[in-house]
């Protein structure tokens, strides 16, 4: 069997009250359809159509890598015209599964399902729902063979008690699609061609309809709006929550804390709250993350305290480091093993080698920094002279005193000590003390300035 799946983006989400496509909303720090499409890549069929309408440049161009045939529709008349859009692009002999950019929650086992049922007769995923308003409503016979769909606007007072609805996502037979749909009318108060009324017209010729249920209603909630975008968040929050705690992470507070990206974490690992993960982030066994951290694109090996209030975005951190509170790691940073950076300091493009220690108020850019260094508190390297930047280099056991100011391109060898308050504006040798400062004068005899006496009445 030859799997094609129609993607539905097409339409305004006028309730989203915003300027961005709906489907291009945000979800756990992606796109609505970004997570549908990787659904549907995940069942391995041989093209994936996406029918868009308004915004569609944009859509096409926020997912511009995406291996997918893009279809227009210019008026969006409801889902049957839009599934019929693209039923030109579909091979003869595939099977078409339909899928909604805006229902980003559905599982894999779930769809496998459903496509499995639908190699020769139509298949419809349904839920239950405790308040199925808004829904199409499942209409059966006698024996609990379907025999239609009403949509909740066209339902009447008995129709409206059902509780099984149509979640809108169906597989068939492109034979029985190209049969069916160009048949199906606009005659409801919508005036608009409705999908699921090609199931109504396969039984009326006499066809078996097949259904399969979703585990729970949140597989199939679509967003109309930010209230409903929000709920969709916590629940996937929640879950990826639930697997990190299964998976043996501890977790200070499962419900605050944010996976937007992929988080892979070794063995006794420890999460502290609000922290946000953002990207592709690794963590070794034991490290610990304090509160209120984001890490995005982040490795970070055995044995790693990040402390709380860190940012830290591209760098690697190696085995036993201890970075921050308050710490800012910026990209292309690089810690080896036992390495620290402390305090309200600043990295960005810096190694800083085996044993070293940034503590305390330093800014440290396009830096490469030996093993066992120290570099005082209030370091800054001057790395850029307004056009481009330099490179700093500090060899091994180098000691940079405190409120040291080192104008790049310029480098401290092995052992080399520079003293505090310095401005280093050339090479510092190997085992030379570098002292770049004004001489200190004391001034005898000097009156500390005072405010004049103030009258009296």
């Amino acid at each position: 069997m030859q799997l094609e799946v129609i993607i539905l983006a097409a339409g305004q989400g006028s309730r989203m009250r915003s300027h961005l496509p709906k489907v291009l909303h945000s979800l756990a720090g992606r796109p609505l359809l970004q997570h549908v499409l990787d659904t549907a890549k995940a069942l391995e069929p041989v093209a994936i159509h996406v029918v868009v309408g308004h915004g569609a440049q944009q859509l096409k161009e926020a997912l511009a890598s995406e291996p997918v045939s893009w279809v227009e529709q210019e008026q969006q008349l409801g889902t049957g015209h839009a599934v019929l859009q693209a039923l030109p692009r579909i091979a003869e002999g595939s099977t078409v599964l339909v899928l909604y950019g805006d229902v980003p929650l559905i599982n894999v086992a779930t769809l496998q399902t459903l496509v499995a049922q639908a190699a020769e007769v139509p298949a419809l995923l349904t839920v239950n729902l405790a308040n199925p308003a808004g829904y199409g409503r499942i209409m059966r016979d006698g024996s609990g063979a379907l025999v239609g769909v009403v949509e909740h606007k066209d339902a009447n007072a008995d129709q409206l008690l059902l509780s099984e609805v149509n979640s809108g996502v169906m597989a068939a037979p492109v034979s029985i699609l190209q049969r069916f749909l160009p048949a199906v009318g606009n005659d409801n108060q919508q005036a608009e061609y409705y999908l699921p009324e090609v199931l109504s017209l396969a039984v009326a010729a006499g066809m078996s309809v097949k259904t399969s249920m979703a585990d729970d209603e949140w597989e199939v909630m679509g967003v109309n709006d930010q209230l409903q975008l929000s709920q969709l968040e916590r629940e996937l929050q929640q879950r990826r929550a639930r697997s990190l705690l299964l998976a043996g992470v501890r977790l200070a507070d499962p419900a605050r804390i944010d996976v937007r990206g992929k988080l892979e974490c070794g063995r006794d690992v420890f999460i502290d709250i609000n922290c946000v993960f953002i990207g592709d982030v690794v963590l070794g066994d034991d490290v610990q993350v304090g509160p209120n951290c984001v890490l995005r694109d982040v490795t970070v090996g055995n044995g790693t305290e990040i402390q709380a209030m860190s940012h830290l975005q591209q760098a690697k951190i190696g085995n036993d480091c201890a970075v921050g509170p308050y710490a800012r790691l910026r990209p292309d940073t690089v810690l080896a093993d036992r390495a620290r950076v402390g305090n309200f300091v600043e990295t960005k493009k810096a190694n800083i080698g085996i044993g070293s220690k940034v503590n305390h108020l330093s800014y440290i850019g396009d830096c490469e920094i030996g093993a066992s260094a120290n570099i005082g508190a209030g370091t800054i390297t001057c790395n850029y002279d307004g056009v481009n930047k330099h490179q700093t280099r500090i060899g091994d056991d180098a000691f940079v005193g405190s409120n040291a100011t080192l104008v790049a391109p310029v480098e401290v060898a092995n052992r080399g000590f520079v003293a505090a308050g310095s401005t280093i504006t050339s090479h510092v040798a190997e085992g030379e003390l570098a002292v770049g400062r004004g001489k200190q004068r004391n001034i005898q005899g000097w009156k500390r300035p005072g405010k004049p006496p103030t009258s009296k009445d």
